[in-house]
């Protein structure tokens, strides 16, 4: 009869030290996360340094969200699809809207490294904001409930995401 050791060491090495953590909940986080920043964004008023400070951080975010989406979840989404279903079209617009949001995050990540943000920021962090609102409705509501019917193991793809994450954040980080 196995003990409670001999059967703990009988389990893969990932689910000793990663937590499971679902994928979904990890997107939704950083969904809460960067929402949160574009209302102090527009708390900031006219407090330009602020501004900012926190347009960086919503670049940021954003970038390492779009990197763990275009790098894990979404083609382990294509992969858990039916081909040429409606699972897949909703990933193919996602990558689209994506397109949109590093093009305006790029623009205001090239003012804030000038030191120059002027009144077009407002409009882009403004612009990127709703682009960003619409992507997260279309997510939380359509896309991911539908790649919850599929067999996608969230917690695995969870835990590749975190990995993913923390070393996005770390390199940022310099």
């Amino acid at each position: 009869m196995p003990t409670a050791h001999t059967s703990a060491a009988k389990k893969p090495a990932a689910e000793t030290t990663q937590p499971k953590v679902d994928a979904i909940a990890i997107l939704k986080a950083d969904h809460k996360t960067v929402d949160a920043l574009f209302k102090a964004y527009e708390k900031a008023g006219d407090d330009g340094a602020k501004k900012s400070e926190i347009a960086g951080k919503i670049c940021d975010e954003l970038t390492v969200h779009a990197a763990i989406e275009e790098e894990i979840f979404y083609p382990e989404g294509y992969e858990a699809s039916e081909d040429d279903g409606e699972d897949q079209a909703m990933l193919d617009e996602a990558e689209i809207e994506h397109e949109g949001i590093k093009r305006l995050v790029g623009e205001i990540g090239e003012a804030l490294e000038k030191g120059d943000p002027d009144d077009m920021t407002d409009a882009r962090v403004k612009v990127l904001s709703e682009y960003v609102k619409h992507h997260v409705k279309e997510e939380e509501e359509e896309l991911f409930p539908a790649l919850k019917k599929t067999d996608m193991d969230m917690d695995e793809v969870g835990a590749r995401l975190l990995k993913l994450k923390e070393k996005l954040h770390a390199d940022m980080a310099g």
